[in-house]
């Protein structure tokens, strides 16, 4: 789902703690919400409890093609393996695309993450793979 307003943002805040070593100040979630409010989604469980996100954002330099950059990606362990993270990644890459015209889309992988890869390189975009895979 599409982020609704300042209380899913301090709801991905506090699932970034539970799921990351790398945390945000609410400052950064809030700076990501006002300028793209468009790219960053949320996965929630039977009872709207969020259970994943995804924070996205365009990358502002002039002098190279328009692309996107994935901040952050979660979900909480329980919810693990059900496509949640491939499914908030598609929802961010197309929303890259069809609004701001994005010709890739960036996510930087820890090399312990190498799991991750996995659910990355699978999505499409202009009939090719749209992740740039950095470890």
């Amino acid at each position: 789902a599409p982020l609704r307003g300042g209380e899913d943002l301090m709801n991905m805040q506090h699932c970034n703690l539970l799921c990351l070593p790398e945390n945000y100040q609410m400052k950064y979630y809030f700076y990501h919400g006002l300028s793209w409010p468009q790219l960053s989604y949320i996965a929630e469980d039977e009872n709207g409890k969020i259970v994943g996100y995804v924070l996205a954002k365009m990358e502002e330099d002039p002098d190279d093609v328009p692309h996107g950059h994935i901040t952050s990606l979660a979900v909480k362990r329980s919810h693990r393996r059900l496509g949640l993270a491939q499914k908030l990644m598609d929802q961010a890459s197309r929303a890259m695309i069809e609004n701001f015209n994005a010709r890739y889309v960036s996510l930087h992988v820890r090399k312990r993450y190498t799991r991750v890869v996995c659910v990355c390189v699978c999505v499409r975009v202009h009939g090719g793979n749209c992740w740039s895979l950095t470890g």
